[in-house]
């Protein structure tokens, strides 16, 4: 990617942006961030000029699609616009375009973490996310779901840790318009945890890095096992630690996030039929699937999408992890993971990317898009794939 052709196609954009919007001005360096710290905020993300229909009012529809990525943090955020992270949006918004009109028009955006490089730092937030993102509510009219990294609200594991407060201030308020507000049954209070339904489909983020958090698995819980299933044939789960990869996160040294996800979470998603798990965390594209017996003996599948294409510094296949402990531990399942589709060993291999997941009933699948050098990417030999393909047992 050329970047002196790119800066010179957005620097006015971004100038005026951020002259609007008081924001902290390029130039001003992480020095500047670190003072700011303690009494800035993140501004508030557009919302698109539309709602997305209430979960009540969109029961009949069961046609549509929506957009899923991760990780778009980079090396100068606080100082300057992100140069990938706005080629991803731009492409994005060429496909809304392009679906607008279709059968199963774009509804709205999932990302699975990793906004920016330090959530504590508001100038972050408002200089290099918000002037790309909001444009998918402005300009492409669809709404913006985050799930926190640990970038965004650091890799603390428990809910009141210092190191946690100041980038979940920013998370809320950047989020102020979009998520679920505290009060309403689809949202944890004082959480970034949230869920909201569309069609038949329901989706349900949260905040992996406190896994371990006891108040949160209960809410999920509940959410799972109050849903009504005569209209949900799809459950579509957003977080930011995959269950299991295969870049540098994936080794043998497992991390608490990790463990805990395996360990608690994934066993009440099989118990409640979850079909879609998408994750980030490695910045690059694999595909997993789970195979598993319900208790009525019927074969199930979970696939499992790693989509951190964003922007972040690329990382690339690392080795296989480990999973004998998981699957010993879902023998009583008939627990089977394979691992369908995997990253590239070299940087050329691994392109900044997302994913439109097309819902038809109870058919669904996915496309991958690969953005600017990436654009010919095609992981299974094209760049589409089924997802909850019922008809494949193991």
């Amino acid at each position: 990617m050329d970047r002196r052709a790119y800066d010179g196609r957005w620097r006015a954009a971004v100038i005026a942006v951020a002259a609007l919007l008081m924001l902290v001005p390029p130039g001003r360096g992480l020095h500047a961030q670190q003072q700011a710290a303690d009494t800035a905020r993140a501004a508030a993300l557009a919302a698109p000029p539309t709602p997305l229909a209430p979960e009540a009012a969109s029961a009949g529809i069961t046609r549509f699609s929506f957009i899923v990525y991760g990780d778009t943090r980079g090396q100068r955020d606080g100082i300057d616009i992100h140069p990938v992270h706005a080629l991803v949006v731009e492409s994005m918004l060429r496909k809304i375009a392009d679906l607008r009109a279709g059968p199963d028009p774009v509804r709205f955006v999932l990302q699975s973490g990793d906004a920016v490089t330090n959530g504590a730092f508001a100038a972050q937030w408002n200089v290099s996310f918000k002037p790309i993102v909001d444009q998918l509510a402005t300009i492409g009219g669809v709404p913006y779901f985050l799930a926190p990294g640990n970038h965004d609200v650091s890799s603390a594991d428990t809910v009141g840790a210092p190191a946690r407060v100041r980038g979940l201030r920013n998370y809320n308020a950047a989020m102020a318009n979009l998520i679920p507000p505290n009060g309403s049954p689809r949202r944890l209070t004082d959480y970034p945890t949230y869920a909201f339904g569309y069609g038949n489909t329901f989706l349900l983020g949260f905040d992996s890095n406190i896994a371990g958090d006891t108040v949160q698995y209960a809410w999920v819980r509940s959410q799972l096992e109050g849903l009504d299933r005569r209209r949900y044939q799809h459950i579509a789960v957003f977080i930011h630690h995959p269950a299991y990869s295969s870049g540098p996160h994936g080794g043998a040294i497992i991390e608490r996030a990790t463990a805990l996800i395996r360990e608690r979470y994934m066993p009440l998603f099989r118990k409640h039929n979850v079909d879609m798990l998408f994750a980030g965390h490695e910045h690059l594209f694999e595909h997993w699937v789970e195979h598993w017996v319900d208790s009525t003996g019927k074969w199930r599948r979970m696939d499992q999408v790693v989509t951190g294409g964003g922007g972040a510094p690329i990382y690339t296949y690392q080795g296989e992890p480990d999973l004998r402990q998981y699957r010993l531990a879902g023998r009583s399942d008939s627990l089977r993971v394979v691992h369908y589709v995997r990253p590239g060993v070299d940087v050329s291999d691994n392109p900044p990317h997302y994913v439109v997941v097309h819902v038809d009933g109870e058919r669904v699948w996915q496309e991958v898009v690969g953005v600017d050098w990436g654009r010919s990417f095609a992981p299974y030999r094209s760049n589409r794939s089924p997802l909850v393909d019922t008809a494949r047992t193991p």
